[in-house]
């Protein structure tokens, strides 16, 4: 079985939600790990776990970023790590796939599938095999316990309830 390490230097972690419902705000997470195995050359049996560090959130705003941190979003005090652990994937076509698993969220746990497209293997100057993955999908904040609401005086939503993930991870060959 060949083990596979997230190498943070080479990847990113980012989402955005829509703000007044007419632009999105990005944010990501600095600070993450994820373990990948398998036995299978193209991945078709690959089990997969993630972890952020919510402190490390950013969205380059201080105040933004303090207030995802409280309790009216990830309450990053009593719930330290958002995690996903993969309960299975399917081959869609030469580089597709749909990753099904659990991602929880302070103390929710739900079911998500997620789109990855498969960008290749290659082995880098030092001799280290590399693997590439673009990984996206979409979360209902609220359902993770994320529920803080507000709006304008005109009745704008001030923020959505949809997540867009997008993820580009390289993973690092280890064994």
């Amino acid at each position: 079985m060949a083990t596979y390490k997230i190498d943070p230097a080479h990847s990113e972690i980012h989402f955005k939600v829509r703000h007044l419902m007419i632009s999105y705000v990005t944010g990501s997470f600095k600070k993450f790990d994820a373990t990948m195995e398998s036995d299978s050359e193209d991945f078709s049996d690959a089990k997969i776990s993630f972890e952020a560090d919510v402190d490390s959130i950013e969205t380059n705003a201080a105040q933004r970023d303090a207030h995802l941190k409280s309790d009216d979003f990830f309450n990053s005090e009593q719930y330290p790590k958002l995690t996903f652990v993969s309960t299975g994937i399917t081959k869609e076509g030469d580089e597709d796939y749909k990753l099904e698993g659990d991602l929880t969220i302070r103390d929710t746990t739900k079911h998500v599938t997620l789109d990855v497209t498969y960008n290749g293997t290659m082995v880098d100057p030092w001799g280290q095999t590399k693997v590439g993955f673009e990984i996206s999908g979409k979360i209902n904040r609220k359902e993770y316990g994320l529920k803080w609401h507000a709006a304008t005086e005109t009745g704008a939503i001030l923020a959505g309830d949809e997540v867009k993930l997008q993820l580009n991870v390289q993973m690092l060959k280890t064994a």
